[in-house]
């Protein structure tokens, strides 16, 4: 049985080390989590795609356990009750409820039409950027902002209270604080988003908040709990993506080749970053609702399967040669995004942004560069959702 899950990273694009140890990717591995819980490890892309897809696999957070020690933030996260309208910790029927009222909301025809508005705000930062000139910490001044002004005018949210929903969320995601740390950031970004609700059912505007809240067919508390796991979700996994992406390209000229290429040399460079990074870097867990067999290991009920997705999507199975970021791979099909009923809502958002953001920003900065070696770069082993803290660069 591993004790722990491996973390312990040599190179700052690769998963930890320890999967050696592990020894066959086609079986699950025994894991004790990090609340003693003894449950399972799956590495292969074909396992862990199964456990995901399988209803006899339950993502509610109640049932779940965590593979590192994270701080209990209030109700939020595993072992916790799953909060009304945060859908993420839900099954069907549950779940179905709330996919289908946002599903329509986030499909490619929709963030087409956000394509203009989105080349604006990466237009608008890069300017910012060069206005200041290099050197210039590129999280900070484009790959945080960028997603959260997205966000914030897709959902209603004001930009001008950045500060307090970018501190909530950073502080919830950290691994390091104490419990009262992590547990008045959500209640935080509760009470706020529980009075951005109300402002919004009075005066409605033309955002995805307002229309959700019209009628009765969500509550206060749900509509909260959405707006919650929208605006978490909707900027941290982007702007890690775009500044830890941002890293790893300036180390590898076929991809800042690709940056400059066509818009399908782009979108396969995104793909395969995407891949390539897992910035989901501790997986998802999902508990047996009752016993299955998976790989030939009898899986009980109540047991906990972690599928640890950056070593998923680096399979070479799936992958050949996975270490090694290729733009022209066909890497369609990456666990980045998670797999079946729970595959990550605003995944086409997320790729438009990605998309957008890389072309505009090598070709504006054609010399951009890192301001420091690389070794100096901090990186985020100590957040739920992983990249830089800083990244300076110049050009």
């Amino acid at each position: 049985m591993a004790d722990v899950l491996p973390t312990t990273r040599h190179h700052p694009f690769d998963p930890p080390a320890g999967l050696a140890a592990l020894g066959d990717r086609d079986t699950p591995h025994r894991l004790r989590f990090a609340d003693g819980h003894e449950g399972w490890l799956v590495t292969s892309y074909a396992l862990a795609r199964a456990v995901l897809a399988d209803p006899r696999f339950s993502a509610r957070s109640e049932l779940r356990h965590s593979p590192v020690r994270r701080p209990r933030a209030d109700d939020l996260g595993p072992g916790g009750r799953t909060p009304p309208g945060f859908f993420i910790g839900m099954d069907p029927p549950e779940h179905t409820r709330f996919r289908r009222l946002l599903a329509g909301e986030f499909t490619v025809r929709r963030m087409d039409r956000l394509r203009p508005r989105i080349e604006a705000i990466v237009g608008e930062r890069l300017d910012a950027m060069a206005a200041a000139g290099p050197p210039v910490d590129l999280v900070p001044e484009f790959a945080l902002p960028v997603p959260s002004l997205v966000i914030c005018e897709l959902l209603g949210v004001p930009y001008a209270d950045r500060d307090r929903f970018q501190r909530d969320s950073a502080a919830l995601l950290r691994l390091d604080v104490t419990d009262e740390v992590a547990t008045a950031a959500v209640r935080g970004l509760r009470e706020y988003l529980r009075d951005l609700v109300r402002r919004l059912r009075a005066e409605p505007g033309e955002d995805l908040l307002s229309a959700l809240a019209a009628g009765d067919r969500l509550t206060e508390d749900e509509l909260v709990g959405i707006a919650f796991l929208l605006l978490v979700a909707g900027h941290e996994t982007t702007a890690n993506m775009l500044a830890l992406g941002t890293f790893a390209a300036l180390g590898e000229p076929d991809l800042l080749a690709a940056f400059r290429g066509s818009a399908e040399d782009v979108a396969a460079a995104v793909e395969e970053l995407l891949r390539y990074l897992s910035i989901v870097h501790f997986g998802v867990s999902r508990t047996a609702k009752e016993d299955v067999e998976l790989a030939g290991q009898r899986i009980r009920a109540g047991e906990c399967v972690l599928a640890w997705l950056p070593a998923a999507n680096r399979d070479p199975e799936r992958f050949p040669d996975p270490d090694r970021p290729e733009p022209a791979r066909a890497g369609a099909g990456h666990l980045a995004f998670g797999h079946g009923v729970h595959q990550c809502l605003g995944q086409q958002l997320a790729r438009m942004e990605l998309r957008i953001g890389f072309t505009a920003l090598f070709a504006r900065f054609p010399g951009l560069r890192l301001a420091v070696p690389a070794e100096e770069v901090p990186l985020r082993h100590d957040m739920g959702v992983y990249g830089v803290h800083r990244l300076p660069v110049t050009w």
